[in-house]
């Protein structure tokens, strides 16, 4: 796979049915290893080993309700009382991030109401903290370590 602008980590993989999986230790199971899962797992263990989030936090392929239809979020952090403060949202390396792809994680955050969006594409990395009371928000130069 693509070498990608993070620190590179080690993971399990096997063949199944000519088909490349990658485990994924947050959802305990194989995966198809497709671009943006590649994205994914290496961001997590990102989280996981330099921004020292705990692993048990992290919700890869969560569901969310918008509007009476069911969405999934790439990836939420939840703090230790169970309520959503990170949703993360990938792209494989060769998809230029857009403002369509913010306005995807803006829609979920409708509902969640986290503290911080991410979006990667493995090459890019952008990072918004939320301030609800100015009705604003910032761009960070980097993600913050784990805060909870």
């Amino acid at each position: 796979m693509l070498e990608l602008n993070l620190p590179r980590y080690k993971f399990k993989t096997k063949n199944e049915a000519g088909r490349l999986m990658i485990f994924d230790r947050c959802r305990k199971k194989h995966v198809a290893l497709t671009s943006e899962e590649w994205v994914r797992q290496n961001f997590v263990e990102y989280l996981i080993n330099e921004k020292r989030y705990p692993p048990g936090l992290i919700s890869n392929e969560s569901t969310v309700h918008l509007n009476g239809l069911r969405k999934r979020c790439d990836t939420v952090i939840y703090n230790r009382n169970g309520q959503p403060e990170i949703i993360v949202e990938y792209k494989a390396p060769n998809v230029t991030i857009t403002q369509e792809t913010f306005d995807q994680i803006a829609m979920y955050n409708f509902k969640m109401q986290v503290r911080y969006l991410i979006v990667s594409n493995g090459m890019n990395h952008f990072c918004c903290k939320i301030n609800y009371e100015e009705m604003r928000y910032e761009f960070l130069r980097e993600v913050p370590e784990c805060f909870f």
